[in-house]
């Protein structure tokens, strides 16, 4: 080993050398590590979205969007309330217990799949092959639907019908009912939807 001191010159310089490779391998990893964080647009695609809901009147729909995908409100008339109880033995998945925890959370498990029986949230892409399904409201005959139709929905490209609950009808493409996303009211006439921790 020798025992040639180090002259002070070279030392600083050795001792900036360090200390600007340092700062400059912080500046590198900087802009690696953050790579690694959800971008605000990421995380503002998945958030909850708030909705009012008090301009939508019985009988019409509402779309909003969540998560990319298109999110439905429908205020139901009491006439298309009274259709859902007719029409269990038509449908492929009346009880919704198919898949419940991917389409329908605990508090929608019921004949209307809803909290609240006047209106119905579900997300508007047939379960078949990812189209989106038209409104059909109108019950009685028409173009690709039974002359019995009581109302809802028909998947224009295989020719999927749903009611006015989501649920698909029997011997159709689509082999389950519209998911009904994670919602809650926070008000009499505001929706969260994406979130349902007090539903």
């Amino acid at each position: 080993m020798s025992d040639t001191p180090v002259d002070a010159s070279k030392r600083t310089w050795l001792i900036a050398s360090g200390c600007a490779g340092a700062v400059g391998g912080a500046f590198t990893a900087v802009p690696f590590v953050s790579s690694f964080q959800p971008s605000e647009r990421a995380k503002a695609a998945g958030a909850p979205v708030e909705v009012d809901i008090s301009a939508l009147k019985p009988g019409e729909k509402l779309t909003v969007e969540w998560r990319g995908k298109p999110v439905w409100i429908v205020r139901r008339t009491p006439a298309q309330l009274a259709t859902l109880p007719k029409l269990d033995s038509q449908l492929a998945d009346p009880k919704s217990q198919r898949k419940p925890d991917e389409l329908t959370p605990v508090y929608a498990r019921n004949e209307g799949r809803s909290i609240k029986p006047e209106y119905w949230i579900g997300v508007g892409i047939c379960s078949h092959l990812g189209c989106s399904p038209s409104d059909r409201f109108q019950p009685g005959p028409q173009p690709s639907l039974p002359d019995d139709w009581q109302g809802g929905f028909l998947c224009p490209c295989h020719g999927s019908t749903f009611d006015f609950a989501g649920r698909v009808f029997k011997n159709k493409p689509a082999p389950d009912n519209l998911e009904v996303p994670p919602h809650m009211y926070i008000a009499d006439n505001r929706l969260l939807i994406g979130e349902d921790k007090k539903a």
